[in-house]
């Protein structure tokens, strides 16, 4: 023991052994030895609410999930009768210099192995090599192997090959395709294997504000998923005649396109088609097909390998509050006939331009693609009736529908061709209030338009200089005085806006312009 120079233990040498003493004491007491060490803080660990996880829904859906690789047989640019094909300036293979050739017949000897065959720039030429021309996604629909995709992934296509999560790559055979929805079938071969697929949701149970996951192939990247919320219903991007599209506020970029958008119950309420993009990339705006548009479409697709629908043979545009108020309607609701083409169900009907259709088989139509839809999607060869507003009073048509023709477009203004070209002024008479100046045409069917005034409202509405206002209120027009008639007419009726029809090269519409000054 320490001690002072006095030869007494110093106080702190007392506590060290007193410590020591206790230490050793605890020890022999317990059994159990003392650590001594320094404290130090904890690391941080925050103890978060839980919040719903989408593992269980990929787990069980991803298997169904395919990559659509699509290849095209493309010919040569050049073909030097080896097989041989660049370009180099303009020049073939033979035109290289000799010290050139084994480098570039050593390149193209190579090869490319893909899709079960050998693709060597050395081998003879014929129709040309299968590439790559696309990709996209797609999912099992049966356990027998069919899949659905987008008809624009495959449209190119002479090849497909269906790539399944595990990396297996099956060959696959082109079922059917449908252009105006956008869908495509494939068909695989398992040899007996039996697939995951999945099903349906009922999409009009579908809310906006629901959650729904993504999973497809974006820009190669297999496997990937996404997830966001139901934004909108019944969207119309411009596509085609049945745009009813699923607006899905998520990630989904190019090779989304065929690919599944699952509620979480693991069913399918749509399948990815378009996105918004400024920049080319995701800004989380997505579009889906709904499922109640595809599983019939897929349906017919599977059994036949095409879609019939019904037909009426009219062109049609929506109804605007102005046009309705033109025509005595009530509200601005159903489908306005432009023409009933020659010899279609429609026209032999009795439908005529003008009409409005305001019901198929008593129920309400919305609009123009609302009429197109129900009509597309009866069984060619069906009886419907049809409640038609004409002439202000409501009407009833029974149609016996025809087959919509494999090349009809879908476009309102591409069955009619004719071209009206601008006139030199034949009146100087003017429809003032209107901002129309307008003479007669060559062929004496309607007015000419031949002045606008660019601070009215006919030209607010798209009306321009060489068309032709062949009707005004239903009521065939070949002069100024036909269409200050029939104006006034409307305006003794209570009208406030009068119904223009007006043809130009690109077809027929019509337009409803105010006839008391009025906006």
């Amino acid at each position: 023991m320490l001690k002072n120079f006095r030869g007494r233990p110093s106080l702190k040498t007392v506590l060290q052994a007193s410590t020591v003493a206790g230490l050793a004491a605890a020890v022999l007491a317990t059994g159990i030895p003392v650590e001594i060490s320094r404290s130090y803080a904890e690391a941080v660990n925050v103890q978060s609410p839980s919040v719903p996880s989408f593992a269980n829904v990929v787990d069980a859906v991803s298997p169904a999930v395919v990559s659509v690789r699509v290849e095209s047989r493309i010919k040569p640019a050049s073909d030097d009768g080896d097989g041989f094909s660049f370009d180099f300036n303009g020049r073939g293979f033979d035109d290289l210099p000799d010290a050139l050739k084994p480098f570039f017949r050593q390149f193209g000897e190579q090869g490319h192995q893909g899709q079960n065959q050998q693709r060597r720039f050395g081998q003879p030429g014929g129709p040309g090599r299968l590439r790559p021309v696309a990709q996209g996604s797609g999912f099992f629909i049966s356990e027998d192997g069919y899949i659905v995709t987008n008809n624009h992934v495959v449209s190119d296509g002479s090849a497909f090959v269906a790539v399944m999560n595990d990396g297996t790559e099956l060959d696959a055979k082109l079922i059917g395709k449908d252009p105006r929805t956008d869908l495509a079938v494939l068909k695989v071969d398992g040899k007996g294997r039996k697939f995951t697929y999945v099903n349906w949701a009922d999409d009009n149970k579908v809310r906006v504000g629901d959650w729904v996951v993504a999973v497809g192939n974006p820009f190669g990247l297999g496997g990937t998923v996404t997830a966001g919320i139901v934004s909108a219903r019944g969207r119309d991007i411009g596509s085609g005649p049945y745009d009813d599209y699923l607006q899905v506020d998520a990630a989904v970029n190019r090779g989304n396109s065929g690919g599944p958008t699952f509620n979480l119950n693991g069913q399918v309420v749509g399948i990815n088609t378009a996105i918004f993009s400024p920049s080319g990339g995701s800004v989380g705006i997505a579009f889906a097909i709904p499922a109640s548009t595809a599983k019939d479409v897929v349906a017919d697709l599977m059994k036949d390998g095409t879609v019939s629908r019904g037909y009426l043979g009219v062109q049609i545009q929506p109804v605007t509050k102005d046009i309705a108020d033109s025509l005595g309607l009530s509200e601005a609701s159903g489908a306005l006939v432009v023409s009933a083409q020659e010899g279609t169900p429609g026209q032999k009907a009795g439908m005529k331009t003008g009409d409005v259709v305001t019901a198929v088989n008593g129920e309400p139509v919305k609009d123009a693609r609302d009429l197109s839809r129900r009509i597309g999607a009866m069984t060619p060869g069906s009886k419907v009736e049809l409640s038609v507003w004409r002439s202000g009073k409501a009407q009833s048509v029974t149609v016996e529908l025809g087959t919509l023709p494999a090349d009809q477009q879908a476009s309102a203004g591409d069955d009619n061709d004719q071209q009206e070209q601008a006139q030199p002024p034949a009146s100087e008479k003017a429809l003032a209030d209107l901002g129309l100046t307008v003479g007669p045409s060559d062929d004496g069917k309607g007015l000419a338009i031949t002045g606008i005034d660019p601070n009215s409202d006919a030209a607010d509405k798209g009306i321009k200089e060489g068309e032709t206002i062949t009707s005004v209120n239903n009521q065939e027009v070949s002069s100024a005085d036909d269409v200050v008639r029939v104006i006034n007419q409307a305006k003794k009726d209570g009208r406030t806006r009068a119904l223009f029809q007006i043809q130009s090269k690109d077809g027929s519409r019509f337009v409803a312009l105010p006839i008391n000054g009025q906006g």
